[in-house]
């Protein structure tokens, strides 16, 4: 027996002739077991074996055919399987990578490119208008908004104007305080309108082109024994371009962009008008009111009811 400060190790040759030495008494199973069960017939397996070598033209020293015998009745030089353990599993995952690591990798970076798909067209701008949303509500309308009311409170000539401005400005901030951006932006666009028709200077002037109506009688839905009279009006600045105004139409109830409206006046009014254009197809007092600036409504010069219409 080599004692342990022996450092003599086995030829790798002798070690490879004792491997193949099981490997030919594993083949041999059958002889294994029966020349095994007794010591008295390891003569007689030894025997055996050189026949198998020397048959295949290989020369065994005995000492190799008897550390084979020892080895296989050990149980050297085969494979155990080893019991299932999670370190096992970890262990097969990782020699079959080349299988699963391509398909991994494939879908990592497909996964990774829907991500940045989504992030760069939909997370992204959606961020983006956010953000501009909360600018817009916060910073950027309200300014606007304290531009237009500054404005207003400077050129209305009306208390009634003032007060209209106030409420719209108060309306559209506390709109975008409670991040309400229509209500806000709706708001804010009255309060244009607002500044707009203040603005707007223009003179009221009795329409007279040919073949157009000076004058029209409607007769009312809920009075069918009575008449209405209109005289058909135009807006007109002080470079004679004819202007389009917001009109509320009386018998619709709507409100309507139109060029040309009617204003309803009495039939004093609309008999004088009518046989003004009769006498020679010209009416001589067309101009009937003017609007200033800082005005909300035109001033007019001959007595109207209020009313108008927007089509006849």
């Amino acid at each position: 027996m080599a004692e342990a400060g022996d450092k003599r190790e086995t030829p790798l040759d002798d070690v490879m002739l004792a491997m193949d030495v099981v490997d030919q008494l594993r083949y041999r199973a059958r002889l294994v077991e029966r020349e095994l069960d007794s010591e008295a017939r390891e003569r007689d397996l030894l025997k055996r074996l050189r026949e198998i070598y020397a048959g295949q033209g290989i020369e065994v020293p005995d000492a190799i055919l008897r550390q084979g015998i020892e080895t296989l009745a050990e149980d050297r030089f085969s494979y155990e399987p080893p019991r299932p353990s999670f370190q096992v599993s970890l262990a097969k995952l990782y020699v079959r990578r080349g299988t699963w690591g391509r398909a991994v990798l494939i879908g990592g970076g497909l996964a990774a490119a829907i991500w940045a798909g989504y992030a760069f067209l939909v997370t992204g701008p959606r961020e983006r208008q956010a953000e501009q949303a909360r600018i817009e509500l916060s910073e950027s309308l309200p300014k606007r908004v304290a531009g237009l009311r500054a404005a207003i409170q400077e050129e209305a000539k009306v208390p009634a104007a003032r007060v209209l401005a106030e409420n719209l400005a108060e309306a559209a901030l506390a709109a975008a305080r409670g991040g309400n951006g229509a209500a806000a932006r709706k708001a804010e666009a009255d309060l244009r309108a607002l500044a707009e028709r203040l603005r707007r200077v223009y003179t009221l002037r009795i329409v007279q082109a040919k073949g157009k109506q000076s004058g029209v009688w409607r007769v009312p839905k809920a009075n069918p024994n009575a008449r209405n009279y209109y005289l058909i009006v135009e807006a007109v600045d002080s470079a004679g371009r004819v202007l389009e105004l917001p009109v509320a139409n009386e018998e619709t109830g709507k409100t309507e962009t139109v060029a040309s409206f009617g204003v309803r006046v009495d039939k004093e009014i609309f008999e004088r008008v009518r046989k003004d254009k009769v006498a020679d197809g010209i009416v001589d007092r067309r101009d009937i009111g003017a609007k200033a600036h800082g005005h909300l409504e035109p001033r007019y010069t001959v007595p109207v009811t209020g009313g108008s219409i927007t089509s006849w």
